[in-house]
């Protein structure tokens, strides 16, 4: 893993590195994110039993204590560890790719998401690229969830689609985002699915990652997230 690009943790400062901490391989070509079954939860305090391993490729929260940082997922969230404050990729407008192969586990959800370095509190839209729950997925068919949410953006109204597709989501499939100042595309093996006439203003960040929320450790192990390119291209007008 490219670590000038990538951080292994999951939005640390509101719980720790050591239990937001991403487990995965890479190797033969591809990136597995995985879930295995000794695998702690993230932030059981806020989030119960959900354990994740996601990369992210900015961090930026106050000092511990503070309600300041990306992402503020809980209104009694609060920075529990310092983190140091790092921007590897964090582009204004482009058109971000992922390839990879989803998960079928009706426990899991995979996603590449980007969300606003959050500087300041309200650069905090989250553009979603793709978000696909196992529970959506058959042999033939499933939903991926694309769109905006705009958490503490006043500028952005919430715009978000779940889309039926006829595809086998759990063999490798491109999804892309074409984010320019007059809105947001989405894609997916090239065909357009949704297009948002809003456009966050301000630098985001990726985030990969996949998520279980069954805790269940007779449910199946690992859980994997296989990706083979994630990619991004820079806006040039």
């Amino acid at each position: 893993l490219d670590l000038d690009r990538w951080l292994p943790y999951y939005l640390p400062h509101w719980s720790s590195r050591r239990r937001s901490v991403a487990r995965y391989e890479v190797g033969g070509g591809v990136l597995r994110l995985l879930i295995e079954a000794d695998q702690e939860p993230w932030c059981p305090e806020l989030d119960g039993q959900v354990r994740v391993s996601s990369l992210q490729t900015g961090a930026f929260a106050g000092p511990v204590g503070s309600r300041l940082g990306q992402h503020r997922f809980h209104p009694a969230a609060l920075v529990r560890e310092a983190q140091p404050n790092v921007r590897l990729y964090t582009p204004r407008y482009g058109r971000i790719e992922l390839r990879a192969s989803a998960s079928a586990d009706p426990e899991a959800m995979v996603a590449l998401w980007m969300i606003g370095y959050e500087d300041e509190p309200e650069r905090s839209s989250e553009i979603c690229v793709c978000e696909i729950f196992g529970r959506d997925v058959t042999p033939d068919r499933a939903v991926v969830g694309v769109g905006v949410h705009p958490f503490g953006d006043p500028s952005i109204v919430d715009d978000f689609s779940r889309v039926e597709l006829d595809i086998d989501v759990c063999e490798p499939h491109d999804y892309a985002t074409e984010w320019t100042p007059r809105g947001v595309s989405f894609f997916v093996d090239g065909a357009a699915i949704k297009h948002v006439e809003q456009s966050p203003d301000y630098p985001m960040q990726l985030m990969l990652g996949i998520y279980d929320f069954g805790g269940d450790p007779a449910g199946g192990y690992p859980k994997t997230f296989v990706v083979d390119h994630v990619r991004g291209y820079r806006w040039t007008g």
